[in-house]
């Protein structure tokens, strides 16, 4: 009986080692969950950020754009203009 009871003793002791093992282990886990949700968050955060100013300067591109098509069509107004004054006299 007395062997039992330190068989017994002894399956204690592991089975609590274990359980400091597994709460260990939970804590690096979740450490590691945290950190990997900050550098998502982080991550998130540069996307979303690089994201507005690529719009801001594709906003940008068009409004040239579009200032330069003005420009072209202005020069082709008064060159046809021109002409027909050439064309005329």
């Amino acid at each position: 009986m007395h062997r039992g009871f330190d068989n017994m003793e002894k399956r204690i002791q592991e089975l609590e080692n274990k359980l400091l093992q597994l709460r260990l282990s939970r804590r690096v886990l979740m450490l590691l969950l945290e950190k990997l949700d900050r550098e998502r968050t982080i991550f998130s955060e540069r996307l979303e950020k690089e994201n507005r100013r690529l719009l801001r300067t594709n906003h940008q591109y068009a409004q040239s754009l579009l200032q330069k098509n003005r420009q072209i069509f202005e020069l082709e107004s008064k060159l046809q203009s021109s002409a027909r004054q050439e064309s005329g006299r």
